[in-house]
């Protein structure tokens, strides 16, 4: 077994130290907001702690290898504990339900959570935005099924077009053309908002920023570079590595011309720019590109998301050290109004802002707390 090994048995106790807030929080009102204002708006649900890339940016092979605990399926919530959950989160002001996982189409039928998850409704009446992010593996078989079943829109994780980049860095040999093809067949399925991300690094992938914007320009698919984090324990992360995202901008500003965009809603943690024609102006049929900048800009301000890891433990931050445990409370009687309560008491608590406060804090020399991995609780 790997030295490095971190065992997520660490992270379940973890999860387990803070007390679930009790009491009566009243009849969800469809508004909640933490300590510093911010509104509950996104809620992330990790449906698999396993994913079949070894990225090393999320799950370096030499941690992650054959002896690695992974949870079993007993401790997984079932697609009804967690649409009762959802239906919690959605009560209190949840607009958008994003899918992920380790890799979420690695979780068997799939597709019959997604169908429970789109029969939820707000209390407006309106349906959330129901979102996915895969790495595309499995996308070409599964995408006809997910859109049957009401899923709204796609993310797909690709790092690079060059075959022999993309098979390093996925680190299992996985060929990009496979991944291409998954894109296509979500297209051809009816999913018109797909995005692609990429993770950038410098110095392994960052020379694909160009031609990754021009494959995708003019497609309906749209480009978004993210900098490499720094998060979990396990992925090495070094500062130099980041490539700052106004330096993917600059590149592609010297062989695209880009106008910046608004953005779309309160929270959006991408910065937005359109392909500019010959009078300098977006043209909506070339499409966009995004940014994602929570190292170098750090979106902590209005940062509207929660966190469940698919064994029901809710997390505040992408970079957090500790989760409430609300699968206890499912497993051991609780009402849908405790449910609530907890669900309101923790967020009415929150304060988390990382990324902002990133570089006035002390290194991490790795004896503190652990950050959650990704692979536990998503991007």
């Amino acid at each position: 077994m790997a030295e490095r090994v971190i065992p997520l048995v660490d992270q379940r106790i973890a999860a387990l130290r803070p007390a679930v807030p009790q009491g009566l929080a009243g009849i969800p009102s469809g508004w909640l907001t933490d300590t510093l204002g911010r509104p509950l708006r996104d809620l992330r649900i990790s449906v698999t702690d396993r994913c079949n890339f070894r990225c090393a940016y999320c799950m370096p092979k030499e941690v992650f290898d054959k002896d690695y605990p992974y949870l079993p399926h007993s401790a997984l919530l079932s697609f009804e504990e967690i649409t009762r959950l959802a239906r919690s989160f959605v009560d209190h002001g949840v607009r958008k339900i994003r899918l992920t996982g380790g890799e979420p189409l690695l979780r068997k039928h799939l597709e019959n959570l997604v169908g429970m998850l789109a029969q939820l409704r707000m209390p407006d009446g309106t349906a959330p935005d129901l979102t996915l992010t895969t790495n595309g593996s499995l996308l070409a078989r599964k995408a006809q099924a997910l859109k049957d079943a009401g899923l709204n829109r796609l993310t797909v994780s690709l790092d690079s077009l060059q075959d022999a980049v993309f098979r390093h860095m996925n680190d299992v040999d996985f060929p990009v053309a496979e991944v291409l093809a998954g894109i296509d067949a979500a297209q051809a399925a009816g999913f018109a908002r797909i995005k692609v991300n990429m993770v950038v690094k410098r110095g392994t992938n960052d020379h694909e920023i160009v031609p990754m914007a021009r494959h995708f320009r003019g497609t309906g698919v749209t480009l978004r570079f993210i900098e490499y984090m720094d998060v979990g324990a396990t992925n090495g992360w070094r500062m130099d590595e980041v490539l700052p995202s106004a330096d993917v901008i600059a590149r592609l500003q010297a062989h695209l011309p880009l106008v910046p965009l608004p953005e779309q809603a309160p929270g959006e943690t991408a910065r937005r720019w359109g392909y500019a024609d010959a009078t300098g102006r977006h043209d909506p049929a070339l499409g966009e590109v995004g940014v994602i900048g929570s190292v170098t800009q750090a979106f902590c301000g209005d940062c509207n998301r929660a966190r469940l890891s698919m064994e029901g433990s809710l997390y505040l931050c992408l970079f957090a050290t500790q989760g409430w445990d609300l699968r206890s409370l499912l497993r051991g009687g609780a009402t849908d109004a405790d449910i609530a309560a907890a669900i309101a008491g923790i967020w009415n608590g929150r304060g988390d802002r990382y990324s902002e406060l990133r570089s006035s804090l002390p290194a991490d020399t790795g004896q503190g707390a652990r950050r959650v991995e990704m692979s536990y609780i998503g991007g």
